[in-house]
């Protein structure tokens, strides 16, 4: 059988730090604090940074269980996979299509806004070049990357986080050192100020800057000791991303002093920029304005690689065509779902241009808002998923990280999910007409990824998300891995 048979992707092609990069780089921390970090603090004041402590909080429980469970499960299906061991195959089935749902709309969105930043920059240059020949060139390179061997995509993903966390490290070291407009203090963290103004939006806001973390587990299969390197990764990830938008948003709100609230509500687009010239300088800020547009573009790279991942599994999974399992001769690589993947990217994204679709306004708040809720329902999905896994073994392991952590977690992770319904306008931006039913997708995109599972079936293909599951070995034995 020749390697691009195989059904395997390269083992051992990239360590806890390289996927740390992977899902640090799909949370963006320069793009999120520069276009979420304004709306949190016009909802929530100064209490603002608390709510990313919060959410932190929230998904680190969340972590526990999931890191917990990638013990026992290495699969390139990611969510799907522990679904389906949680809760069984059709709901693995029906998680499918919701994942391909949230992360095909987090993509497009995001060349969306990847048209508008890059837009602005070379027009601050002197350079009028239309957004979609610039999301289009994103989309080739993209392609590119997602098409080679993985370890190169978290070289590039790891320069590029890198330099952006940097830029705001020196922003909030440069406000505490000088003080702050009103001194450095921890108002922020008080609950009467966490709670002021209209906390919930605040909170949702911060969830959505944590999108992405969740991926550490699609690697599993490429990583070099993935028992132990994605649990590692998960954690990393959770606290790497909690820390710094704390920090960050913090030192932002020290920044602004007493008035942030109404500082983010009148100027959202230099609410954070304005103090970084002030404080750091005017050659800083030019260098931030360089790495939102590479900040961007790292989450597209991110998205892409968890997309086609997916897509590969699922087609090994028998749920998609089996030609998307087919890896690299070379690279071993999911070459083909890549391909596939870069090809209705491609075609969604023209029809989006040829519609006329404001780029930031439509493509990119719709369908973020929409990837987002997705998202959430996944997680709580998964969260529900760990408890089942382990309830059903005889060595079900500590109740911290087998039943508590994962409970307290879907209790946190369903109120951003109500959050979400309920804000799903300010999410988003719309006001009404059709758009305002694009949550009804998310159970949509369920129902047909089980009509298309029940229609594989009847053709007698088998679908399979996952493996069976024996009981976790005894303690100092081998852990179980469990690759569909």
């Amino acid at each position: 059988m020749s390697t691009e048979t195989s059904g395997h992707l390269r083992q051992s092609a990239v360590g806890t730090a390289g996927i740390v990069f992977f899902v640090v780089a799909a949370a963006a921390p320069l793009g999120a604090t520069l276009g979420a970090g304004p709306v949190v603090f016009a909802s929530n004041g100064v209490g603002a940074p608390g709510m990313y402590l919060v959410a932190a909080v929230v998904l680190l429980l969340f972590a526990v269980g999931y890191a917990t469970m990638s013990r026992h499960i290495t699969s390139a299906g990611g969510f799907t996979a522990y679904i389906s061991a949680g809760l069984g195959p059709r709901a693995g089935q029906a998680s499918a299509g919701i994942a391909l749902l949230a992360y095909n709309c987090m993509l497009l969105g995001l060349f969306g806004q990847f048209g508008v930043v890059a837009r602005d920059l070379l027009s601050g240059w002197g350079w009028d070049v239309p957004w979609q020949a610039l999301a289009l060139g994103a989309l080739f390179l993209v392609g590119v990357l997602g098409y080679v061997e993985v370890h190169l995509s978290a070289k590039v993903l790891g320069v590029l986080m890198i330099a952006e966390v940097l830029i705001l490290l020196i922003f909030d070291v440069v406000v505490v050192a000088r003080g702050g407009a009103d001194g450095v203090n921890a108002d922020a963290f008080a609950p009467s100020e966490m709670l002021s103004g209209t906390p919930g939006i605040a909170l949702l806001f911060a969830f959505t800057c944590f999108v992405g973390f969740e991926a550490t587990t699609i690697y599993g299969e490429e990583a070099r000791d993935p028992h132990r390197t994605i649990p590692r990764a998960t954690y990393a990830a959770v606290l790497l991303i909690g820390v710094f938008y704390t920090l960050t948003t913090w030192a932002v709100g020290l920044a602004h002093g007493a008035d942030a609230g109404a500082a983010a509500a009148n100027d959202p687009v230099t609410f954070v920029t304005s103090v970084n010239t002030a404080y750091v300088g005017v050659l800083a800020t030019d260098v931030m304005q360089v790495l939102v547009v590479t900040s961007v573009l790292a989450v597209l790279l991110a998205f892409h690689n968890t997309l086609t991942r997916y897509m590969f599994s699922l087609g090994r999974g028998g749920l998609l065509p089996y030609y998307l399992a087919r890896t690299h001769p070379r690279y071993q690589s999911p070459h083909r779902a890549s391909l596939v993947q870069s090809g209705l990217t491609l075609v969604c994204l023209g029809a989006f241009m040829a519609a006329g679709i404001d780029p930031f306004l439509q493509l990119f708040s719709w369908l973020v808002g929409l990837g987002t809720l997705a998202v959430l329902v996944l997680q709580a999905a998964v969260a529900v998923a760990v408890i089942a896994f382990f309830r059903r073994r005889s060595r079900r392991g500590p109740i911290w990280q087998t039943l508590l952590a994962p409970a307290l977690a879907t209790v946190g992770l369903g109120t951003g999910i109500v959050l979400a319904v309920d804000y799903f306008d300010i999410l988003t931006g719309i006001t009404g007409g059709p758009a305002s039913l694009l949550p009804w997708l998310i159970p949509m995109a369920g129902a047909l990824a089980l009509a298309a599972a029940t229609c594989a079936s009847l053709r007698g293909r088998t679908v399979r998300l996952t493996e069976p599951v024996p009981d976790p070995p005894a303690p100092g034995a081998a852990p179980v891995a469990s690759t569909p």
